[in-house]
C-alpha cells in the first residue's frame, strides 16, 4: 500500500513561528541535536539509497534542492510560521543537504528544524497574548488561514497581524458554532483558546530529537522515491503493528494535516465502517470520552490525538466532526462510535446480489464481490494451518455460492483497494483465468521473474467486470492489468493509482556495522532511551527493491491502469496517485511473456461504450455527478474568510444551505424522503458509479451474447 494510507507518516505540525524581537540565529545552539545514533543511521541510509535501491539515486547537488524543499514544506506547508528572511538564511544548505546526510552530518536539517521550533513557540505564545485583546467582530477584513500558495512573511508586523486574525477568527468560529446559550459567553470561550494555545505550547516542547529525526529522514526518502521511508525505532513499531492490522479503536488511519487530525482512510469492517458516518478527509477538531467533556485537539500532535481516539473495545468516544469539502466555518456533526478490537487480517470479501434491470428489459442478476484489501494470514500459513485464510480462498467460496445462485454476471469492486498480497494478487487471478502468467518483477540487477498462476481450471467462466478508480493500488493493478490483458472481463471506474513498485522492509540493525555499534556503545548511544520495548533499536527502512510488469511488458508504474468504460472522477491525475508524485519512477516496458488471451474485447467494449454514452447524456444522476466533482474543484482555491460576524454567519448559512440541498437532490433522485430543517442529518450512501457499473455489465452480458 502507498505510504500515506498505511500509517499516515506526515509528522505532525508542532513546531514554528516568529513574532517577539529576533534574536540572532546564526549558527548558535537553538534546541534539538542529533544524536550520535542518528548521523551513523543517515549515513546508512544514504549509502542505501545511492548504491542497493532500485532507483540508485546519487546524493547530488540536485537531489539537495529537493531534500531541502520537502524539509521546508513538512514544517510549514501553510506559510503560517516562518519569515522570508529564515528561508533566506537558509538557503546555504540548499545545494549541499544531501551530501551531508551521506557523511552523517545533520547539522544543516537540525538548525533549521530548531529555528522552525524557536517560531512556533514565539507565534503561540503571541497568539496566547491576543485572546484578552478586544476583537471588533463588526469590522470588514478577511482571514486566510491555508498560505500554501502565497508568499513567506517579511517582517515580524505582517505575521504579529495574521495571528491576530487567527486568534480573531477562532473566537468568532467558537461563537458561531457554540449551540447552547452559552453562544454569547465570549469568556467561556476565551478560556477554550487558552487552553487550545497552551496545549500547543505544551506539545510543542515535548517535541524530541526523535521527531526531528523522522521528519528530517523523510524528507530525504521522499526526494529519492515516494514509497521508500525510514522509520525511527518508534514509528518502525507502530508501522509494524498496523500491518500486524490488529488494534482497538474506531478503525480509521489518521493524519496531520495543517494542525488538523484528518481521516485518510476508513478501514473496512471497523466501527467507523458500519457506522458510515465517517468519511476520508473528514477532520476531527474535538474528542470526548462517553459522555465526557469535549477536549479541543486542533494543534495537537497526532499521537496525542490517536491516544484520545483509541482506546479499549466495549468503550464510547465522541467526535466533532467538519465533514470533508466544508469550510472550516461549518457547523460540526457529533459522531458516536463504539470502539471494537479491529482484526484487519481478518478483513473479509463481502458479497451481494444485485438485480439490475437490462435496456432489453430483461432483469439479470448480478454478484457484487467488495475487497478491500489482499489479505492472507502468513502466520497461519507458516504454521501449515489448513484453514488459514486468505483472500484467494474466500473469493473461491463466494464464486461457489454465487453459481449456485445462479447470477448472470460477476463484479469484482476494488476501488479504495490499496493493494497488499502479491501472491494473493497472482493467485486470485487463477480463479478467472486458465494456467499462464500473471505479473513481471524487475529487481536491481534488471533480472527479470515472471510469477504464474499454475493451477489449472478456473472458478468462474462467466462474465466478470472489474472496478477501479484512483485509490486502487499495487496488487489491485496486478489484478486488474492481467484480466484486462487476457480479455477476462472489462475494467470499469477510473485511472488507477499507478504504484508499480516493490518495497522491502529492512531492519537497520543489518547495515550498522560492528565498529559502529561498538563505538555507538562505548558513547552510551546503542539504545535510544526514547525506543519502545520490542521495537527494531536502529529503526527500519522500508525500500523500493523492485519494479512491476503486465504480461504485455508494460508497467504499473507512473500510468496504473486505464478501465475499458470510464467515469469521471475528481481525483485528477496531476494531484493525486505516483503521477502527482515528483520522485516517482517512470514509466517504462520490457518484453511482453508468453500468454494466451481469452478473448477480444475491443468490439464488445466499444459497443458498451457507446450504450454507456447514450444512457449518461439522460441521467439526471450523472449531471449530479459532475455537479459534484466541479464543487470539489472549487476548494483548490485559496480560501478567504470573512472576520465580520454577519458576513460570516451568512457565509456559514449559505453553506448549510447549498450541504442541504445537495444531499435532497440526491435523495430525490432515488425516491427517499427529504432531509428537513430541524432533523439530523440522514445518513447516505450514493454510488452512482456502482449502480451505472452494474448497468454496464447488464449490457455486457446482453451484448456478449
Amino acid at each position: 500500500m502507498f505510504k500515506n494510507f498505511v500509517f499516515g507518516l506526515a509528522l505532525i505540525s508542532i513546531i514554528a513561528c516568529g513574532s517577539k524581537p529576533r534574536v540572532s540565529l546564526d549558527e548558535e545552539n537553538l534546541g534539538l541535536k542529533p544524536s550520535a545514533q542518528h548521523e551513523v543511521i543517515a549515513s546508512e541510509v544514504a549509502n542505501l539509497l545511492e548504491n542497493h535501491s532500485y532507483k540508485k539515486v546519487p546524493m547530488t547537488d540536485s537531489l539537495s534542492a529537493i531534500v531541502f524543499d520537502n524539509l521546508l514544506k513538512s514544517m510549514d506547508q501553510g506559510r503560517n510560521y516562518l519569515l522570508q528572511s529564515d528561508v533566506d538564511q537558509f538557503q546555504k544548505y540548499k545545494n549541499t543537504v544531501s551530501q551531508d546526510f551521506r557523511k552523517g552530518d545533520l547539522s544543516a536539517p537540525f538548525f533549521m528544524f530548531n529555528v522552525y521550533s524557536d517560531r512556533y513557540l514565539q507565534c503561540m505564545e503571541y497568539a496566547l497574548t491576543q485572546v484578552d485583546v478586544k476583537h471588533d467582530f463588526t469590522v470588514n477584513e478577511n482571514y486566510v488561514a491555508y498560505r500554501e500558495k502565497l508568499p513567506y512573511f517579511k517582517t515580524d508586523k505582517e505575521l504579529k497581524d495574521q495571528w491576530r486574525k487567527r486568534v480573531k477568527y477562532d473566537l468568532l468560529n467558537l461563537r458561531l458554532t457554540t449551540t447552547d446559550k452559552d453562544s454569547v459567553d465570549m469568556e467561556k470561550h476565551k478560556e477554550t483558546l487558552r487552553k487550545r494555545y497552551k496545549n500547543l505550547i505544551s506539545q510543542a516542547k515535548k517535541t524530541n530529537s526523535n521527531d526531528a529525526f523522522q521528519l528530517i529522514m523523510t524528507a530525504l526518502t521522499d526526494a529519492v522515491d515516494p514509497h521508500t521511508t525510514y522509520y525511527n525505532p518508534s514509528f518502525a513499531q507502530a508501522f509494524n503493528e498496523g500491518m500486524s492490522n490488529t488494534f482497538e479503536g474506531i478503525g480509521a488511519r489518521l493524519q496531520m494535516e495543517n494542525e488538523m487530525v484528518t481521516i485518510k482512510e476508513v478501514i473496512a469492517g471497523g466501527p467507523a465502517f458500519k457506522d458510515k458516518s465517517l468519511n476520508v478527509d473528514d477532520r476531527i477538531i474535538a474528542v470526548a470520552q462517553g459522555d465526557g467533556e469535549f477536549d479541543d485537539i486542533i494543534g495537537w500532535r497526532l499521537d496525542a490525538a490517536v491516544a484520545k481516539i483509541k482506546g479499549p473495545k466495549g468503550t464510547v468516544v465522541r467526535l466533532k466532526i467538519i465533514p470533508a469539502g466544508q469550510e472550516l466555518t461549518a457547523q460540526p456533526k457529533i459522531v458516536s462510535l463504539n470502539r471494537e478490537k479491529i482484526v484487519v487480517e481478518e478483513e473479509s470479501a463481502l458479497k451481494e446480489i444485485k438485480m439490475i434491470k437490462g435496456e432489453d428489459g430483461k432483469t439479470y442478476k448480478i454478484g457484487l464481490i467488495k475487497l478491500p484489501k489482499f489479505y492472507i494470514d502468513f502466520a497461519a500459513l507458516r504454521a501449515r494451518d489448513p484453514n488459514y485464510k486468505s483472500t484467494t480462498r474466500d473469493v473461491r467460496l463466494i464464486l461457489d455460492t454465487l453459481k449456485q445462485e445462479k447470477v448472470d454476471a460477476v463484479v469484482l469492486d476494488l476501488r479504495q483497494n490499496g493493494g497488499g498480497s502479491l501472491q494473493e494478487a497472482i493467485e486470485l487471478t487463477g480463479l478467472f483465468i486458465d494456467k499462464g502468467p500473471v505479473v513481471q518483477v524487475r529487481d536491481t540487477r534488471n533480472r527479470v521473474q515472471v510469477d504464474s498462476d499454475e493451477e489449472p481450471g478456473v472458478a468462474w467462466d462467466g462474465p466478470f467486470g472489474v472496478m477501479i478508480n484512483r485509490f486502487s493500488a499495487s496488487a489491485s493493478e496486478i489484478f486488474a492489468g492481467a484480466i484486462q490483458d487476457y480479455g477476462r472481463g472489462i475494467v470499469l471506474g477510473s485511472q488507477s493509482y499507478g504504484k508499480g513498485t516493490v518495497q522491502s522492509a529492512i531492519e537497520m540493525s543489518r547495515f550498522i556495522s560492528a565498529t559502529n555499534k561498538l563505538l555507538l556503545k562505548a558513547k552510551g548511544e546503542d539504545k535510544d532511551p526514547d525506543t519502545p520495548n520490542g521495537a527494531p533499536e536502529y529503526g527500519q527502512i522500508n525500500i523500493t527493491m523492485g519494479k512491476f510488469y503486465r504480461v504485455t511488458g508494460s508497467s504499473t508504474q507512473h500510468k496504473g491502469v486505464s478501465p475499458d468504460v470510464s467515469f469521471p472522477t475528481q481525483y485528477t491525475a496531476e494531484k493525486f496517485g505516483e503521477s502527482s508524485e515528483p520522485s516517482a519512477l517512470p514509466w517504462d516496458q520490457i518484453k511482453p511473456t508468453n500468454y494466451k488471451r481469452v478473448a477480444d474485447l475491443t468490439a464488445v467494449t466499444q459497443k458498451l461504450n457507446a450504450v454507456h454514452e447514450t444512457r449518461m447524456k439522460k441521467s439526471p444522476e450523472y449531471k449530479y455527478l459532475l455537479e459534484d466533482i466541479e464543487e470539489f474543484k472549487k476548494l483548490d482555491n485559496v480560501e478567504e474568510i470573512s472576520l465580520n460576524q454577519v458576513e460570516l454567519q451568512k457565509e456559514r448559512d449559505r453553506v448549510r444551505a447549498k450541504n442541504r440541498a445537495r444531499i435532497n437532490k440526491g435523495l430525490e433522485l432515488r425516491g427517499l424522503p427529504l432531509w428537513k430543517e430541524g432533523q439530523p442529518q440522514p445518513k447516505v450512501d450514493f454510488d452512482f458509479v456502482l449502480d451505472e457499473s452494474l448497468n454496464v455489465m447488464a449490457d455486457f452480458i446482453r451484448l456478449g451474447k
